[in-house]
């Protein structure tokens, strides 16, 4: 297994923004110059980077957004230029073997300030919310479901984007409306629920239940566009379909094996945080080998 790259180095070029997983820079300093993405191995749990990283953490997760923008594009255009390092500027092929396999070059995109979610299960916060409300975002639900229960039928659950290092805000829709417009938030909520559903049939063809997933959109050149990364483990929520069992937490192809780890160690959620023993970093990368495997039919990225 290769080592992590935590961190990548594109030499003079300029760095825009290093997140918890995603290096972007900007291909020139030309106003409006297409972006890189690099995918990195990092990995976060409870709102820090971990000291270890997950070995092609960063390729799957590119190959799983690239496969789904490809399954998507007659739904949605994408900000996807080129996912092929041989087609990238001169200017990167200096540093093409760290590039490989982990990195597009997309359009530049007026974000839209907030978070797409679409739910078809109750879980995560959607499930802390409930409990609290017997609603979610202020839609009201059905009296009894269970952690892990299949809504009557998915719903829009958006989200206000706090670019703080905290959670995301879940918000109404009608907050939606208020802060990009009733047109727009109306584009949104359909095109998110239209994927979800594409999506989650694909993923139930594939054994795998789409539980809940967000998006994130922008305008470019007038028309709303899927940009950031798309249903991929870290952005969605995916069950196993033949371990799935309403009234508890379903077992999921993401990092929990990172989460138990952190919380057996009764690491206190501060930074810095720990590394992670070898065993959960192997086991973390099956997972999300199982989720890229079930989802593309490839076996290997």
């Amino acid at each position: 297994m290769a080592d992590a790259l935590l961190s990548s180095d594109l030499g003079s070029l300029p760095l825009l923004a290093r997140g918890k997983v995603r290096d972007i820079y900007a291909v020139s300093d030309e106003p409006g110059a297409d972006l890189v993405f690099i995918a990195t191995d990092r990995i976060s749990a409870f709102d820090h980077v971990l000291g270890s990283g997950i070995p092609d953490k960063g390729r799957i997760l590119t190959q799983i957004s690239l496969f789904w923008f490809e399954f998507l594009k007659d739904l949605v255009p994408n900000h996807l230029v080129t996912a092929d390092v041989a087609q990238f500027p001169a200017v990167l092929q200096p540093f093409a073997a760290q590039l490989e396999g982990r990195t597009m070059i997309v359009r530049r995109a007026e974000m839209f300030p907030v978070e797409c979610v679409a739910r078809g299960y109750i879980s995560g916060s959607g499930w802390k919310d409930y409990q609290a409300t017997s609603s979610v975002c202020g839609i009201p639900l059905p009296a009894g479901l269970t952690e892990s229960s299949q809504l009557p039928e998915p719903i829009f659950t958006p989200a206000a984007k706090i670019n703080t290092g905290g959670h995301d805000e879940n918000i109404s829709y009608a907050t939606v409306v208020e802060t990009i417009g009733a047109a727009h938030a109306a584009a949104l909520r359909d095109l998110t629920m239209a994927i979800y559903a594409k999506a989650s049939s694909h993923a139930a063809d594939c054994g795998v239940i789409l539980a809940d997933t967000k998006f994130e959109f922008g305008m470019i050149d007038g028309v709303i566009t899927l940009a950031d990364e798309v249903l991929t483990p870290d952005s969605s929520r995916y069950w196993p379909a033949d371990e799935y069992k309403p009234g508890g937490p379903t077992p999921s192809f993401d990092k929990q094996y990172v989460r138990d780890y952190l919380e057996s160690i009764r690491w206190d959620k501060q930074a810095p945080a720990p590394g992670l023993p070898d065993e959960v970093v192997v086991r973390t990368r099956e997972k999300y080998m199982q989720a890229f495997r079930a989802i593309t039919g490839r076996e290997e990225i």
